[in-house]
């Protein structure tokens, strides 16, 4: 029997997160749950059901569950949902769809997803509650800390390093030993060949800070 799992998120993100929960066929989804709109709450979502939101979370481990993954792509609420899972006694579950190329000799921690087409190598290490989105790249002997958002088609080099919470937005490529700072933002398409500093918003070929992640930006993009 397949252990039963919630997920908590019920966007786009969410999907391709199920997507691979199906396909990799170790778990059996038992519903999702999304905090920003109550009037979905009991209604149908990618093949289940929307059974609330986060405050449903202790009641669900009463009934038994104990298995979570945070399909949000927002790296703050990510991390922040994954320590209040912890909290209610889930585990965090890590998720890797079929197609992923991952070496052995790497660590990722719990609640990492790897989407379709990911490649991680070897020497590696991915924290807890990390997004390898569909068709990126993580090269050997990088480090990919907590809740960590690394978008389709990015491409990281070798010895890279990527502080907590950062986003690297789709399609861009960092150079070999570069560190990007925790919290810090990567615009779409950027060619990262120089340090970030953490809190940063970058973006550009060569890719350079513009300016400090104001109060209203969380790193999501958005």
């Amino acid at each position: 029997m397949k252990d039963k799992l919630i997920i908590l998120g019920a966007g786009g993100h969410a999907k391709v997160v199920a997507d691979a929960v199906r396909l990799a066929g170790n778990f059996e989804i038992v519903g999702f749950l999304d905090d920003l709109d109550e009037a979905r709450w009991g209604s149908p979502f990618c093949e289940s059901t929307v059974l609330g939101g986060s405050r449903a979370i202790p009641e669900l481990r009463r009934q038994g569950l104990r298995r979570a993954v945070i399909a949000v792509g927002d790296c703050a609420a990510r991390h922040r949902l994954t320590e209040l899972v912890c909290a209610e006694g889930f585990e965090p579950t890590t998720v890797i769809h079929p197609s992923a190329v991952v070496s052995p000799d790497i660590e990722i921690g719990p609640g990492t997803v790897l989407l379709a087409g990911s490649v991680v190598n070897c020497g590696s290490r991915l924290g807890r509650s990390v997004i390898i989105n569909t068709a990126a790249s993580v090269d050997h002997d990088c480090a990919v800390d907590d809740a960590v958002h690394i978008c389709p088609g990015v491409h990281l080099a070798a010895h890279v390093h990527v502080g907590s919470e950062a986003w690297v937005g789709i399609g861009s490529c960092v150079r070999d030993r570069v560190h990007i700072g925790a919290g810090s933002c990567i615009g779409a398409g950027s060619v990262v060949v120089s340090d970030i500093p953490a809190g940063a918003l970058a973006y550009g070929a060569p890719c350079r800070k513009i300016r400090k992640v104001g109060p209203t930006e969380d790193g999501s993009g958005k």
